[in-house]
C-alpha cells in the first residue's frame, strides 16, 4: 500500500476518536501526517504561543485598495498545533460539481461555526487577531494538504466575505506551500511561501478584486494545515 491509498483509510489505533465519525474518509495520520522539522526550541517543549505585538509583520499593497500582510514565526510551537489539530479535527472530503462535472476535492477540510469549539488555542489565536484587526473572528476554516498533490485553485472568499472590504488571517502549519494571489481581471501573480507558524493577512478589497490560491507541489511530501479565521460580521451583506 502507498501513501496516497493509505491517505483514504481510517484513522488509526493511536489517532482521536468521535461520537460521531464523519462519513467521508480521512487519513491514516499516523503513517505521513508529519510536519517538517523546525528545530524550534519552542516546538521542541510544546509550549505554543503568539507575537502579540505583531512586530515582524510586513504589508504588501496590491493595489490602491487592497493588501496582503506577513507575519514571520507568528506563532512559536506550530509543530505542536499542528500535530493537535491533524489528530484531533474531524476532517472531511468533499465533492464539487463545476460545468456538469462532479470531482473530488484535492485536499481534506474542516469548518467549526463557533471557533470556542475548535481545539485549544484556536479561539485564544482568534481573540489576538480580533483585537489586532478589529474584526470579531468567531468561526474557522481549516484545510489539509495531506502532500505537495492536493491544492486549492483560483478563488476568492467570497460567501465568508460579503462586506466590500474584509480582513482575513491564514495561519500557515507544517510543510512550505506557494500562497499566489492574482488580480481577478487577469494579470501576472504574487507569491508568498509561508513557513510554518506564519501568518498572511489579506485585506482591503482583496476578496473582491482578487482571487488566490494554493498550487500543486509534486515533491512536497510532507502535509500543511491551513487555519482561516472567519467573521460572521463579514460574512452579511
Amino acid at each position: 500500500m502507498n501513501v496516497r491509498e493509505r491517505a483514504t483509510g481510517r484513522l488509526g489505533e493511536n489517532c482521536a476518536r468521535f461520537s460521531k465519525p464523519p462519513k467521508a474518509t480521512i487519513p491514516r495520520f499516523a503513517f505521513y501526517m508529519r510536519p517538517p522539522a523546525q528545530g524550534s526550541l519552542f516546538a521542541s517543549r510544546g509550549e505554543i504561543s503568539v507575537d502579540a505585538t505583531f512586530a515582524a509583520a510586513t504589508r504588501t499593497r496590491l493595489d490602491p485598495r487592497s493588501w496582503v500582510e506577513v507575519v514571520p514565526s507568528w506563532l512559536s510551537g506550530a509543530d505542536s498545533l499542528f500535530e493537535r489539530l491533524a489528530a484531533a479535527v474531524p476532517w472531511k472530503e468533499h465533492y464539487r460539481r463545476l460545468f456538469d462535472r462532479t470531482f473530488l476535492e484535492p485536499r481534506l477540510t474542516a469548518e467549526y461555526g463557533d471557533v470556542r469549539e475548535a481545539p485549544e488555542p484556536v479561539a485564544a489565536l482568534a481573540a489576538v487577531l480580533s483585537a489586532r484587526y478589529q474584526v470579531p473572528y468567531d468561526s474557522v476554516w481549516l484545510n489539509l494538504y495531506r502532500d505537495g498533490r492536493d491544492s486549492t485553485g483560483w478563488h476568492r472568499d467570497r460567501f465568508s466575505c460579503r462586506q466590500p472590504e474584509c480582513v482575513v488571517p491564514v495561519l500557515s502549519l507544517g510543510a512550505t506551500r506557494r500562497f499566489l494571489l492574482k488580480p481577478r481581471r487577469g494579470g501576472s501573480s504574487i507569491g508568498f511561501s509561508p513557513r510554518s507558524g506564519d501568518l498572511i493577512v489579506m485585506g482591503g478589497r482583496c476578496q473582491q478584486e482578487w482571487v488566490h490560491g494554493v498550487p500543486k507541489t509534486p515533491g512536497t511530501p510532507e502535509a500543511r494545515i491551513s487555519v482561516n479565521f472567519q467573521s460572521s460580521a463579514q460574512s452579511r451583506r
